[in-house]
């Protein structure tokens, strides 16, 4: 594509201030399968036993440094393909965070390699996990987005799918309030941002993490066979980012006036669409003037570069992206000195996967908190991502995702059947029949849509409701094998296209002459 054929894309030289958050990190690290809190780093890690009910805390096999890494919670993977098992993490609605999930196996499950599964946040599948690689380098595997809370609670969720083959597990969740100026560009709203690489150029050391990024980005090492130099002084500041200072004490240069290629990211990359950041600083000492274009794929990514001390980003919040990147800085007429690069991101955008009716999310609540036992499924999103629904529920599609159907039977539930569900007003079938349900039949007169009502063999006791003889799509009505008392509605009697079962059961319900 041209380099400009997207309206989406832009280009910024920040030199803009925006006051930094204080010096420690706005959030909850969470120590998944751990029994107890700790300090790692001088950081809290919390235990996950507040933020999930499902699945099952383990301690790996292998001996670890980090004490993060000893336990993880897996979730059993017999009859639950397709299933999501999700933690439910207190936010601040509309704040932007970094979400990272940490993998490390350690032969939780007697295979030899780790399974292979799927990650969800809120209603958007993230991406699959997949962790064998680092897993037989000795090393864990960690993911990272950006992602903006639309709720309360953002949901990270593990899931199922046809390739699973042992238990799904988790090490350690990350959610980081980040400032509102990260990658602002990109509209959170619409998008997610999934992180693909982020290197510190030049660099042969260790990982750049907090306290030097406020946010505890992880700033990888890029600088073996590479023409890397050091950096004696530099004064970065105010880059809406918030890049580390640390990233601009290295960096790829060349003293020659000639291009230098850089092939980064250093795997190949899907065809998808990329946010991409660069990051450049002179050196406070230089007196020379660097100036240069800069390409991708041989496209024009921004011309005329004037590197200053102060620091600057060349981004692009939409750029297309396939296979091998190359990146090209080639040095402009009249440049006394070749180029350089500090530091770069680059995230693959993830179109959001939308979200369930909110009437239906907070119906569907209210009766998993009225069943003493709801499937461990029931949490997150109830409808998406479309392949990973909420055991019993179909949802619509489209873009107003309603629930159409609720089929729990013969769950072995208990517990009662909230009013609240007369608020899933999409409904046409709810299947309840074969549990062990209390409490009385809630009204459902404003279920227009319902064609079917099966609560047979429960325990369910009081009269029935004559507002169902209200329902005019009703075609099938079940409550045969309960404790109902009282007489049958006449205006059910009087419904010829109606299949009505009362008996057998129901002792004291007065039945109709036969």
């Amino acid at each position: 594509m041209s380099s400009f054929s997207s309206s989406f894309l832009f280009f910024f030289l920040s030199l803009f201030f925006f006051p930094c958050l204080s010096q420690s990190l706005r959030g909850v690290l969470i120590d998944c399968g751990a029994s107890v809190d700790t300090v790692f780093n001088e950081q809290k890690w919390v235990s996950d036993t507040g933020f999930i009910s499902a699945g099952i805390p383990k301690n790996v096999t292998v001996q670890v440094l980090d004490s993060t890494l000893s336990t993880v919670r897996t979730f059993p993977l017999q009859n639950n393909v397709f299933k999501k098992f999700c933690y439910e993490v207190p936010v601040y609605r509309g704040g932007k965070y970094l979400v990272r999930t940490t993998y490390f196996y350690g032969g939780v499950n007697g295979n030899l390699n780790p399974p292979v599964f799927d990650q969800i946040v809120d209603g958007t599948f993230w991406s699959p996990v997949n962790t064998t690689e680092d897993y037989w380098h000795g090393m864990s595997s960690y993911y990272e987005g950006v992602f903006m809370a639309i709720g309360k609670t953002m949901s990270v969720c593990l899931a199922t799918n046809r390739l699973t083959d042992s238990d799904p597990f988790i090490s350690a969740l990350e959610l980081v309030l980040v400032s509102d100026s990260l990658y602002n560009s990109t509209d959170f709203t619409t998008y997610a941002l999934t992180l693909i690489a982020r290197s510190s150029f030049g660099n042969n050391g260790s990982i750049i993490r907090y306290p030097d990024d406020e946010f505890d980005r992880y700033w990888e090492p890029y600088g073996q066979h590479s023409p890397a130099a050091s950096v004696s002084r530099v004064s970065v500041s105010g880059i809406w980012n918030h890049p580390p200072a640390k990233v601009f004490q290295t960096r790829f240069t060349i003293s020659q006036l000639e291009p230098m290629e850089l092939l980064w990211p250093p795997a190949p990359l899907p065809n998808a669409t990329y946010y991409i950041a660069l990051y450049f600083a002179e050196d406070q000492d230089s007196l020379s003037g660097r100036a240069f274009n800069i390409s991708i794929n041989d496209i024009v990514f921004y011309p005329n570069l004037n590197v200053t001390p102060a620091g600057m980003v060349v981004f692009a919040n939409q750029w297309r992206l396939y296979d091998i990147t190359k990146i090209t800085l080639t040095p402009l007429v009249g440049s006394s000195i070749g180029p350089l690069i500090n530091a770069g991101e680059v995230f693959e955008v993830l179109p959001l996967g939308g979200k369930t009716h909110t009437r239906d999310v907070i119906a569907l609540e209210r009766l998993k908190e009225s069943l003493k036992n709801p499937p461990l499924d029931w949490n997150g999103d109830p409808c998406l991502p479309p392949q990973y629904p909420w055991t019993g529920v179909t949802c619509s599609g489209g873009p107003r995702i309603r629930v159409i159907t609720l089929n729990l039977m013969s769950m072995g539930l208990s517990g009662s059947i909230s009013p609240s569900i007369s608020r899933l007003t999409a409904l046409s079938g709810i299947w309840l029949g074969n549990n062990s349900l209390t409490g009385s039949i809630p009204d459902l007169s404003s279920l227009s849509n319902l064609e079917i009502l099966h609560l047979e063999d429960n325990q369910l006791i009081g009269e029935i409701p004559p507002s169902l003889g209200n329902i005019k799509s009703l075609d099938e009505i079940f409550l045969q094998n309960n404790n109902l008392t009282g007489n049958v509605p006449s205006s059910l009697l009087g419904n010829p296209k109606l299949n009505l079962r009362t008996t057998p059961g129901n002792p004291f319900l007065s039945q109709p002459p036969k």
